[in-house]
């Protein structure tokens, strides 16, 4: 690995990229819908009445995680519209299109990729819910992305993965965030570091820990080390699903974590999150979100079909994660764009609140945060 500056951005931006990768799935859950499921008749012969999320969950048996997934991007797709009674409907476009009563139907056209590897194994995660990863590089199936990440060779590749992007959406994320008077973050499942250096790259006042279980976490400190931050970088080694988060950190910073997981398990990772934090401590979550509605925008739509295949979560709506926050304590919610269709999401743990007694926690002073 080079290491490069972090404080440094490309001159061309690479939006268009990111997308062509992360999109890959969704023109596979439209054929999945199409040519295997007939979505788009059944929803014609409803006709004013439309349909409901839960009802064309139950008639295509579909989870209702997938179901929220494949119906965001259709709408995002100008596919299908909500009324102001929730009811589904089919947009003009879907109603010539898409639907096997109309002579301009492109059922015909879609057939030949019935058995696209990527078609069927969509079809097989919307009917059980389970993650298939990337079953075409030989990885088996998994009940949960948490345990894969146990084995160090798939371990080795996704964070490798994950750090080539980051070194766009680290800085990009860290230039977003004031993060005054914060002395010490805490990168929960941090991966390679890379979102901890880039954060510490821009905030020189700032010392930053990454939280992750092993075998990630020697990983981490391996290359945290080959980009010279090993001063200002620590790695503490712990499995945020099954032990409490650290105390003594002004600022927890979600990056890419929360989308991989389910709501009740995302609440709940949430809801660790406000306990550790002490008064005034700011929750940041750095991802992919879609929009208040819903409905957009398409490529975070598209993301979240490739994130529905490989893992237990899902993109999810500011507006859903504002309210999530809001619930679990936290105050002061807002939203800014950063780059590549990402974003960050902070709030604050209200002064009022009361916060655990910081812990030491291995190469940091624990009076600080």
């Amino acid at each position: 690995m080079r290491p490069i500056d972090l404080t440094f951005a490309p001159q061309t931006d690479p939006a268009a990229l990111y997308r062509l990768r992360d999109g890959l799935y969704a023109s596979d859950l439209l054929t999945v819908a199409l040519v295997h499921l007939d979505l788009f008749s059944w929803l014609a012969a409803q006709g004013a009445h439309g349909a409901t999320e839960a009802a064309m969950a139950a008639q295509f048996q579909i989870v209702p995680r997938l179901a929220d997934v494949m119906i965001t991007l259709f709408r995002a797709q100008g596919l299908l519209q909500r009324a102001a009674n929730g009811a589904l409907h089919l947009t003009p476009l879907a109603a010539e299109h898409l639907a096997t009563d109309s002579p301009w139907c492109l059922h015909p056209y879609y057939a030949p990729l019935r058995q696209r590897p990527g078609v069927l194994d969509l079809l097989e995660v919307m009917r059980t819910g389970k993650p298939v990863l990337w079953s075409s590089q030989g990885t088996t199936a998994q009940d949960n992305w948490h345990t894969a990440m146990e084995d160090e060779g798939f371990a080795e590749r996704f964070t490798a993965v994950m750090d080539c992007r980051g070194t766009l959406l680290g800085p990009a994320a860290a230039r977003a965030v004031d993060v005054t008077g914060i002395c010490r973050l805490l990168d929960i499942a941090g991966g390679s570091g890379i979102y901890a250096c880039a954060f510490a790259a821009h905030h020189p006042d700032l010392t930053t820990t990454v939280l992750e279980k092993p075998p990630v976490d020697a990983m981490a400190a391996r290359l945290i080390a080959q980009r010279g931050f090993a001063d200002r970088v620590g790695v503490v080694a712990a499995d945020m699903m099954t032990e409490p988060l650290p105390a003594g950190y002004g600022a927890h910073l979600w990056s890419n974590v929360l989308h991989d997981w389910d709501v009740p398990e995302v609440l709940r990772l949430i809801a660790a999150s406000f306990q550790a934090l002490p008064p005034g401590g700011l929750f940041i979550m750095h991802d992919a979100f879609l929009n208040d509605a819903k409905d957009g925008p398409l490529p975070v739509a598209e993301y979240s079909v490739t994130l529905a295949h490989a893992t237990q979560g899902r993109c999810y709506g500011t507006g859903e994660m504002s309210d999530w926050l809001t619930a679990a304590g936290f105050s002061e919610a807002a939203y800014q764009d950063t780059a590549a269709a990402r974003g960050v999401l902070t709030a604050r743990k209200p002064m009022n609140q009361p916060g655990p007694q910081p812990i030491q926690t291995p190469g940091k002073p624990a009076a600080a945060v």
